[in-house]
């Protein structure tokens, strides 16, 4: 595939562009979108996931609480931080500070890049499945504006867990998904090496997602890709979040919940 010129591109090839090693992450996009970031660490209970980034920023004036799962920009920084899949005190340190933007009326901004959330014995014994069940349920009635938005992988309850938005953007050649295409032909065939027929089976797609009403918008990369032009992209994001937030900045808090239910609840009808 030619890396700068992308023509009929399928959903194998945006699974390779979501996952391109260069493809800028959400530390990257906290960096280049919100002035005067502050990280706060830690779920008060066990420690602190640096697969999960997040805290106060502001955009153009507006105070915002800004949460990313992020990949590593390097090995080094990959490993640090669990190649983008959260522990569940990633989860529970993205609710404390989703809960204090609630108390203190910000909106939130969730940016998403994950393979899934990590599947570890570790993980599972300090209650993964609870802290994304538990994340679910409280951005579901959250009263405060949630935008979300899908910058790579978007994969399963570990991008669900950041995913319950009042409005849910995609770039173009991100995908979201149950799980992995390798992980899907593992069990519908038993061989994950047809994971290039899995992604066409499995509509993981930003195109595909958007037909099927569970995204609201597509957000258009530069040509050949985020990575092609990580400014630009940044550029793009940061206009869609302002239209965004004037948008729901006006809709009072009962009716916002009201849309958010409904909004779950009436979810891939079509």
């Amino acid at each position: 595939m030619n890396k700068d010129i992308i023509k009929d591109i399928n959903s194998w090839d945006k699974v390779n562009i979501a996952r391109h090693k260069d493809r800028p992450n959400g530390k990257y996009y906290i960096e280049k979108i919100f002035s005067n970031f502050i990280e706060l660490h830690g779920d008060r209970n066990f420690g602190d996931d640096k697969a999960i980034i997040g805290g106060i920023a502001s955009i153009n004036g507006i105070n915002v609480t800004v949460i990313a799962i992020t990949k590593g920009e390097n090995t080094k920084e990959n490993i640090e931080r669990n190649f983008g899949m959260p522990n569940p005190e990633g989860y529970r340190k993205a609710l404390r500070l989703m809960k204090q933007a609630e108390k203190f009326n910000r909106p939130v901004i969730c940016f998403i890049d994950t393979p899934g959330a990590f599947c570890g014995i570790g993980a599972e014994e300090r209650g993964q499945g609870q802290a994304i069940a538990q994340n679910l349920m409280e951005m579901s009635r959250l009263k405060t504006p949630i935008i979300s938005i899908i910058i790579g992988e978007g994969g399963s309850g570990g991008a669900l867990g950041l995913a319950v938005g009042d409005r849910i953007l995609m770039l173009e050649h991100s995908i979201y998904s149950i799980l992995s295409p390798e992980g899907f032909a593992s069990i519908l065939w038993k061989d994950g090496s047809k994971a290039k027929e899995a992604s066409e089976v499995m509509k993981i797609t930003a195109q595909d997602l958007k037909e099927f009403n569970i995204i609201d918008k597509i957000i258009r990369e530069p040509r050949g890709g985020a990575h092609r032009h990580k400014i630009r992209m940044a550029i793009g994001i940061k206009k869609e979040i302002l239209d965004l937030l004037k948008e729901l900045e006006n809709i009072d808090k009962d009716t916002l919940l009201e849309e958010r239910y409904n909004k779950f609840r009436n979810m891939g009808n079509f």
